[in-house]
């Protein structure tokens, strides 16, 4: 889809939009761009690349109106929702991170050495693993139990090792952790499912103002929402995370960090499976480097 037709399709909708538009094409199910309106207003649109993805933005848009209801921070508020277009006027704050698609590189937009983000996400992440978990099955949201997020885990290794194939070391150390009980919870909570600082937004002082990108908003290991802290801030920030998350209210296990630690080394599992459905050779290929494979 190109720039004018981007502006009729917004147009259609009743958005006028300026000629300055910014395109993000790492998106699989949506391309997204960045675009200023008229009337100086910002705005974020996600057009769907497939035509089947009408109940997927219904799903979300539930979603997010089960979050702006319990949250503190802000999500994105959705103006236009239809099968074509998806459009929200831009979020204040910048994620914690960008990444480049083109180079690769990583910006920043926080001071890297400042820990202040780690209270503040921490009490975010309570508010969000509170959200009552009645209420969040009651607008169709997928519910896992513990044992069949691990039942899921064991299923997505099997798949992965027949379509791709995995390391023997990675393949040992997955399974030892789906085997090891003690790590474990033996509840489920709301999680937003794929939480990294690419979809944390936060001022300049580190202060969390807003999370984006809902589409994998279930009920499941709450641990999901702890592994990804430690790709960017190590494992140190996320034990302090941790702290904090006890501090406010969260509901901990012995063994959370332990266990997030062990969700963090299968994220390579997550890309594959993400590579099987996409069934594009780049993804593939990379799937195969995170698996040990080349």
């Amino acid at each position: 889809m190109k720039r004018n037709d981007i502006l009729n399709l917004a147009a259609s909708y009743g958005l006028q939009l300026g000629d300055d538009i910014f395109f993000n094409e790492m998106g699989i199910d949506f391309k997204v761009a960045f675009a200023t309106d008229i009337d100086g207003n910002k705005w974020v649109l996600r057009i769907p690349r497939r035509e089947n993805l009408a109940g997927q933005i219904e799903q979300e848009k539930n979603i997010l109106n089960l979050a702006k209801k319990h949250l503190s921070i802000s999500v994105p508020n959705w103006k236009i929702v239809s099968p074509k277009l998806v459009a929200y006027p831009l979020l204040e704050n910048k994620p914690v991170i960008t990444f480049n698609p083109e180079t690769h590189e990583i910006t920043w937009n926080i001071d890297q050495k400042d820990t202040s983000i780690v209270s503040s996400l921490a009490k975010v992440l309570v508010e969000l693993h509170q959200i009552p978990v009645r209420e969040a099955v009651s607008i169709g949201v997928k519910l896992l139990t513990p044992q069949m997020v691990r039942q899921e885990v064991l299923s997505n290794i099997e798949s992965v090792k027949r379509e791709i194939g995995i390391s023997a070391e990675l393949e040992t150390r997955w399974r030892r952790w789906l085997d090891a009980d003690s790590l474990w919870p033996n509840f489920s909570t709301f999680i937003h499912g794929d939480l990294y600082a690419g979809h944390i937004l936060a001022d300049k002082n580190g202060e969390v103002s807003g999370i984006i990108d809902w589409s994998e908003g279930q009920v499941s290991d709450p641990s999901v929402d702890f592994s990804g802290h430690i790709a960017v801030f190590g494992e140190q920030s996320l034990r302090d995370l941790i702290f904090w998350y006890k501090k406010f209210g969260g509901k901990v296990w012995d063994n959370i960090f332990e266990h997030s630690v062990e969700r963090h080394s299968a994220s390579p599992l997550n890309y594959a499976i993400f590579a099987i459905k996409t069934n594009m050779n780049e993804h593939i290929n990379a799937a195969k480097g995170q698996l040990g494979l080349l």
